[in-house]
């Protein structure tokens, strides 16, 4: 070889180990069922390393959501029809594929790698015990659902196919999407249906947007009714003046208006 020739070995393109901090590793998550006589009693989750829209831990509100289906299966789960919107950890949908639901779609922002560790949470619950017609997929909010569910754009939804619940545990953080989840809660709930909403204040300062949610679902035929505000240890110790509020899980359900 000439001295003025140049070897390149490997990618031209690709950045020396190490230049770059690694992705965050896929990590476990445990939650034990306080119902009585619970089979399996506990179920574990797989969630990615990290989320923008922080569906790599395992929240307040999801527990709180799983504990309140669990304890009231036979009103709100068994027999239904349930989607859950902004699933993440999937624990809800998890504890609906436990409880007889006729069918469950979890669904979640189509990122392949957020919807298969959901995937993996049911292959690995489901190889412990039977669990209902269940389906993972992706899916953005106030789209269409017939997209969702039948794979075909622009269809509406005939009243026997939408649900009898749907799920939003810790989306109302997401202020700019309320009108989005709202629409795809309209367009998607059966009339004699619910929509179960359970999130905590991350952002104490914004808690009347929150809040304002519950406001803005009243466009949308829904009433609000508060199921319960409890105070539990918060994800984080952070501010000391900002933990009261940030220890409360609020609870509502959304009930439709319209006949």
């Amino acid at each position: 070889m000439s001295d003025d020739e140049i070897s390149i070995e490997g990618n031209l393109f690709e950045e020396p180990e190490g230049f770059l901090p690694s992705r965050p590793s896929s990590h476990f998550a445990s939650y034990k069922r306080k119902i009585p006589n619970a089979k399996p009693e506990e179920i574990t989750m797989k969630l990615v390393g990290h989320n923008p829209l922080y569906g790599h831990l395992l929240w307040n509100a999801g527990i709180f959501t799983a504990d309140y289906l669990d304890k009231h299966a036979d009103t709100l789960v068994q027999n239904k029809r349930i989607l859950e919107l902004g699933a993440a950890s999937a624990l809800p949908s998890l504890v609906c594929s436990l409880n007889g639901a006729s069918e469950v779609i979890s669904t979640d922002y189509p990122d392949p790698d957020l919807l298969s560790h959901i995937e993996y949470s049911f292959n690995e619950l489901s190889k412990k015990t039977e669990l209902s017609k269940y389906s993972v997929k992706g899916y953005i909010w106030g789209h269409d659902l017939g997209e969702l569910v039948f794979g075909e754009p622009k269809r509406e939804l005939k009243e026997e196919e939408k649900f009898d619940l749907i799920i939003l545990s810790d989306l109302v953080f997401n202020h700019s999407e309320h009108h989005k989840l709202l629409s795809s809660c309209r367009k998607g709930l059966k009339k004699d249906g619910r929509c179960l909403v359970v999130f905590s204040p991350h952002r104490p300062h914004l808690l009347d947007d929150d809040l304002r949610f519950f406001e803005t679902a009243k466009e949308y035929e829904f009433k609000t009714e508060k199921i319960d505000l409890v105070t539990w240890t918060p994800m984080f110790e952070e501010d000391e003046e900002t933990v009261e509020i940030r220890a409360r899980v609020y609870s509502f359900f959304l009930i439709p208006e319209w006949s």
